[in-house]
């Protein structure tokens, strides 16, 4: 049905990434959520790189093919939320004076200048405030992010081209923890892992909000490359392998494998450590329970969370309880009900369910 005046009309989510071009639409069934649609294309390298979008045309087009292609029911609306790259975002925890909303959203204006390493004519900022979970403050948290413009408006220029009106452009870290994060509050600090085809993500969530968010170059396509190189394969047998086999397999074939991941585990548990430590000495504004400080949980989404005893591996090497993420767990009624994609599938598509769910949100 076509909602020619709707004041929020329906969105599907779109996430954008150096590799590829995800899409997810939502639909409300009674008193829950369902999947409605959902694809994924294939991007050429160099079309995105570096957080920035270097052939706004090709992209567009991929995002056509993508849209025209979707799997479920046909997507018939021109709006969507859209990722926008973590690696160009500035993300930063203030405290404020307790002010009307209205006042402090200027106030956050005059104070972004502080925190913001680009000249404010040269940014878009967003703020917000973020509400405590122990409610004894004399000041206001407020959470600020900022992106350069010349990023947001390729982006609003590259959907023009696609015929698409965005409805909203969001950090991809947003919409990781809205997908992750049951009903978006947690009591203690929670680190999620989202290990992408080209780079992996780090991102801090306690209580209400981020607290915090960076990336490193290790990702999902330097561990299939290191298990290509040991067995002499293709991509489609090395993921295989990881899938079957990873890291708790104990014939043969299981310990090549463990075997060929070793060098880039023992980077990529090193990067975890160097980011936890920094994090700890510089994190503030938490307001958590003394008893709740430091992270006590990390969640593991993107492709790469599909390594079979990867979960285990890096809670044992880092003293943490490390678990895969449930992106389904703001759209189903229920934790017992199967979701309609398969667990690889659904770690995969965890930032395009975060924005898909953000437009069936705001629909209602």
């Amino acid at each position: 049905m076509w909602e020619f005046l709707s004041l929020n009309p329906e969105a599907f989510g779109l996430d954008i990434s150096a590799s590829s071009v995800k899409i997810v639409k939502l639909k409300k069934e009674k008193k829950r959520f369902g999947l409605a649609s959902f694809g994924e294309q294939k991007i050429k390298e160099g079309i995105v790189g570096d957080g920035q979008i270097k052939d706004e045309d090709k992209l567009a087009a991929a995002v056509k093919e993508t849209l025209n292609k979707v799997k479920g029911e046909k997507i018939r609306t021109k709006y969507v939320i859209c990722s926008l790259p973590e690696e160009k975002s500035f993300l930063q925890v203030i405290q404020m004076p307790k002010l009307q909303e209205k006042d402090l959203k200027k106030a956050v204006q005059y104070e972004a200048e502080n925190y913001i390493p680009l000249p404010l004519e040269e940014v878009y900022i967003d703020s917000q405030i973020i509400p405590p979970i122990c409610n004894h403050l004399d000041h206001s948290d407020v959470l600020l992010v900022a992106f350069p413009k010349k990023v947001v408006d390729s982006y609003v220029s590259f959907l023009k081209k696609a015929g698409l009106q965005p409805r909203a452009l969001e950090l991809e870290s947003l919409a990781i923890a809205r997908a992750l994060i049951k009903k978006e509050v947690i009591p203690y600090s929670l680190l999620i892992i989202d290990i992408g085809s080209v780079r992996t993500g780090f991102i801090i969530y306690s209580g209400y909000s981020l607290r915090f968010t960076t990336s490193i170059s290790i990702s999902y396509f330097d561990f299939v490359e290191a298990t290509k190189e040991e067995f002499k394969t293709n991509t489609a047998k090395a993921e295989k392998l990881q899938t079957k086999r990873g890291l708790v397999s104990k014939n043969p074939e299981g310990k090549k494998v463990f075997k060929s991941l070793v060098p880039v585990l023992a980077d990529f548990v090193k990067q975890i450590k160097k980011y936890l430590d920094y994090y700890y000495s510089h994190s503030s504004h938490e307001h958590l329970p003394p008893e709740e400080k430091g992270i006590r949980k990390i969640l593991l989404c993107g492709k790469g969370a599909q390594i079979k005893g990867l979960a285990d591996f890096l809670s044992e090497q880092l003293g943490i309880s490390v678990e895969l993420g449930n992106p389904w767990v703001n759209i189903l009624p229920s934790l017992h009900q199967k979701p309609p994609l398969s667990q690889g599938e659904s770690l995969k598509y965890t930032t395009a369910l975060g924005l898909a769910l953000r437009g069936i949100r705001e629909k209602e």
